[in-house]
């Protein structure tokens, strides 16, 4: 990268002039203060999947699952723009030379282009699906955004993660070994981070905690340094995900200390250490582990990011001009609303139900369709003006034709959001909340307000103006329960990831006794509750003065209290939109719950769970026609009949309550597509923890989905003109091919033109390796006005046209392919085929 050279050569930095201690202490995450070389304190990590993340108020983008199923390269480009400007309005507000902690860096470790291989997998929302060619086009355009267009002054450095074969399970991932086989790694695995390098000119990349064929990836030569450097150019630094270093010690067992764990990683290709493992280097160089010439080398090329980006060494940024105040701005929400309408995915619009008339009155079910945290996903930031699912019915369609109630919680043994129906204050749904700018609530209340629930996200960020880092506040009410029975309360305060020297405190009353009083250190405290279904009185206070990240009031009351209220609001009701699914609070990393599907931030079950299973079936007993709402980070098998229409809308971002209730108005035409395949069942998956690709993915399942990889309905009707019959192209050279695709429905739309390369009957695969169906080379959106028509082209180059071999050998092989062009995969949209003939000899492609 010319960045990295120039910087190279001009950093300032003397290498001699620092002792071991001082060139480790800068290799690891957290690099102190170097006064001797002029370095303030930097720390490397800082996050920004969809929206910058944990450093206060920022725009919250889909999450990346949700960025993948809008199919649209430039917009995800524009959303790694706007995530890029928000790190610098942030870092430029205080001086170029200020030290700088957590998460309040440029050097940005998104985006994952890990493929989501099996669905069970809890951080694959994180990911931009199953595909490698979508995967790879989607990673290209957000590094490219969030580095910007001048690669001598990158805006932010973004860092691919994590390398490689690593998607699950979470459980044990910090020590396992995958086997993958040489036609995996090429074909599957490898792609969407050789794009990232090799087109997007990514100038960081994050090493995985697995371990490949035996050997840790954060130490692995021939990952790191033979594949990444030699093969594909890499010229950036790379860094371990977090802990991974010290993993190869204490889990991999690779090497049995410190100072041989760092050694290893050093000189298998891992620059920086996002830990405290690379301590022990300078023990690794006196013991002759590792040479000092390896750790200068490490030490320049992160040095030389430190100076591209402007912010050491007296060297300048044109990026700095930035200014402060340019952070959720309404040029950025417009982005994150166009974003969600674009990734909301209409699978089944049976009798087209959808969209609903004006005045139509709507209960609003489900435990998803009013939490903050099914907006956000995860890593995340906070929200401006977040809108949730209810929020944006009610303004959509008027309050006054909105019925709410829960209905259930999300799985069996999992505590859900409070909602303002079991909260009362005032004469009004929800609670007083009293905000102080002091510690212990003394003097008056800086703010008094109403919310609705006790559902907060301020991470570094004030909920009121004019608090500073240390404030109580106190909310007061009625607690309301549905009915008599059992009932456990959770007062949740989740902890500042990883570096927690102090936590928030709670106090809480209920029926003028105190229940829970003191710090909450294990993130929640957990009060059971026997009611006997009256009202009764609620007091609970927060003492805030640590980087805990919110406060939420959660609960588990009896099903069948709930299951009655939903039922009642549905009776009274023309339609029931059903808001089901999954939440960050069930799937996600390294998450420390147990429950019936769910373990450890994985699933164990596909289906939705059973809560909610029993929930829409006691709604379709109603005989009322009933809308599912998916909210979820991967694919979740649902009964089709459960409802008359489903829409898929991701956890959707801070816009997502906004745009999924223009979708149910008709306001926004759905145009989503799958950017993973939804099984039929869990049975129909192989073992979890076995990393080979065949039955995987829509490229090498042979059975028959739920819902395709590609498949989004619309509310208009698209139709294809046939192409040309044939086209033939010499192996090693590029192919084109254009179709017209016509608006022949009534309203507005827009159409995902996808391109699929059938190869010819029995390439490849055998009684161990996948057999490949059908792979994904092109895709296209055309918005298109009723009655008009549009053309998508296509310029497929050797590396889309080519196969992979059991060996490894990618190459363009000669032969009898077709080509399907449509608006999903054959059989399952409006499309078009047309026959490729490869002639020529076979043409071995670079790694």
């Amino acid at each position: 990268m010319i960045w990295m050279l120039l910087a190279a050569q001009a950093a300032q930095l003397d290498p001699a002039a620092m002792t071991p201690e001082d060139k480790a202490a800068q290799l690891q995450s957290s690099a102190p203060a170097d006064p001797k070389a002029g370095l303030p304190a930097y720390d490397w990590w800082s996050e920004g999947l969809h929206g910058l993340a944990r450093d206060g108020y920022a725009t919250v983008f889909p999450q990346a699952i949700g960025m993948a199923a809008t199919w649209d390269a430039p917009l995800v480009k524009r959303i790694g723009d706007v995530v890029a400007t928000e790190a610098r309005a942030k870092f430029n507000a205080r001086p170029v030379d200020a030290e700088r902690r957590i998460y309040e860096g440029l050097t940005i470790w998104s985006p994952n282009t890990n493929i989501f291989r099996d669905p069970r997998w809890g951080r694959g929302q994180e990911t931009y699906g199953e595909d490698p060619y979508l995967t790879g086009r989607l990673g290209v355009a957000f590094v490219t955004g969030l580095q910007g267009p001048d690669p001598a002054h990158p805006k932010v450095i973004a860092t691919p993660k994590h390398f490689a074969v690593h998607s699950g399970p979470e459980a044990g991932r910090d020590g396992f070994d995958v086997d993958p086989s040489p036609q995996d790694l090429e074909a599957t695995y490898f792609p969407a981070f050789r794009a990232a390098i090799t087109e997007g000119k990514a100038g960081s990349l994050m090493c995985a905690y697995n371990a490949i064929h035996g050997v840790p990836a954060c130490a692995s030569a021939p990952l790191l340094v033979d594949r990444l450097r030699q093969d594909w150019g890499f010229t950036g630094f790379t860094v371990s995900d977090c802990d991974a270093v010290g993993n190869v010690q204490l889990f991999h067992h690779y090497r049995l200390d410190a100072a041989g764990a760092a050694a290893a990683s050093l000189r298998g290709g891992t620059d920086l250490n996002c830990g405290t493992t690379y301590a022990a280097l300078p023990a690794a160089l006196r013991r002759g582990l590792v040479s000092e010439s390896e750790i200068d080398t490490a030490l320049a090329r992160t040095q030389a990011a430190r100076r591209a980006l402007g912010i050491a060494y007296g060297a300048t940024s044109p990026w700095s001009r930035i200014a402060p105040d340019q952070v959720a701005t309404p040029a950025h929400q417009a982005t994150a609303l166009e974003a969600a309408r674009k990734s909301i995915v209409l699978l089944q619009n049976r009798g087209d139900r959808l969209p609903l008339k004006p005045g139509v009155r709507i209960a609003v079910i489900g435990a998803d369709a009013d939490d903050l945290g099914v907006l956000q996903g995860n890593y995340h930031g906070t929200a401006v003006a977040p809108v949730t699912p209810l929020d944006g019915i009610r303004r959509a369609f008027g309050a006054g034709n909105v019925r709410y109630a829960q209905g259930s919680v999300l799985a069996d043994g999992a505590p859900v959001l409070v909602p303002e129906t079991a909260l009362r204050a005032d004469g009004a749904a929800g609670l007083r909340a009293e905000y102080f700018a002091t510690h212990d609530l003394a003097g008056a209340p800086l703010v008094t307000r109403h919310e609705r629930r006790i559902d907060l996200d301020f991470n570094r960020a004030a909920p009121v103006a004019g608090l500073g880092a240390t404030w109580s506040a106190r909310w007061s009410g009625e607690l309301v329960p549905p009915g008599p029975g059992a009932y456990r309360l959770v007062v949740d305060v989740p902890a500042c990831w990883k570096y927690c020297k102090a936590h928030d405190a709670v106090r809480l009353w209920i029926d003028g006794r105190p229940l829970a009083t003191g710090a909450v250190a294990k993130g929640r405290i957990e009060i059971p509750l026997t009611s006997d279904g009256r009202a009764l009185s609620f007091k609970l206070e927060l003492d805030h003065s640590s980087e805990d990240e919110g406060i939420r009031l959660l609960w588990e009351p009896p099903a069948d209290a709930l299951r009655g209220e939903a039922v009642a609001a549905a009776k009274d009701a023309d339609v029931v939109v059903a808001v089901v699914g999954l939440s960050p609070d069930l799937e996600g990393e390294a998450l420390s719950v147990s429950v019936p599907g769910f373990v450890g931030g994985d699933r164990t079950d596909i289906a939705l769970p059973f809560a909610q299973r029993r929930l829409l079936d006691a709604l379709k007993a109603t005989g009322k026609p009933l809308v599912i709402v998916l909210t979820s980070g991967s694919a979740v098998a649902l009964d089709p009949q459960a409802a008359d229409a489903i829409l898929a809308a991701w956890y959707p971002g801070e816009a997502g309550g906004t745009a999924i209730a223009e979708t149910l108005a008709g306001r926004n035409n759905p145009s989503g597509r799958l950017p993973v395949t939804f099984y039929a069942s869990t049975n129909d998956l192989p073992a979890f923890v076995d990393y080979g690709m065949k039955e995987r993915t829509y490229r090498y399942f042979t059975g028959t989905p739920l819902w395709r990889f590609g498949r989004g309905l619309s509310y208009t009707r698209f139709a294809y003109a046939a192409p040309v019959a044939r086209v033939s192209v010499v192996a090693g050279q590029n192919a084109s091919i254009r179709v017209r695709v016509r608006n022949v429905g009534a309203r507005a739309g827009e159409d995902v033109v996808q391109a699929y390369l059938v190869p010819p009957a029995g390439a490849g695969g055998g009684l161990t390796t996948p057999v490949l169906q059908r792979q994904l080379v092109g895709f296209s959106r055309l918005a298109l006005a009723p009655g008009k028509h549009g053309e998508a082209s296509f310029t497929l180059d050797p590396r889309r046209l080519s196969l992979v071999a059991r060996d490894g050998t990618r190459a363009v092989e000669p032969g009898a392919y077709r080509l399907f062009l449509g608006g999903g995969q054959p059989g399952d949209a409006a499309g078009v085929w047309v026959d490729l003939a490869i002639t020529g000899t076979r043409q071995v492609l670079p790694k």
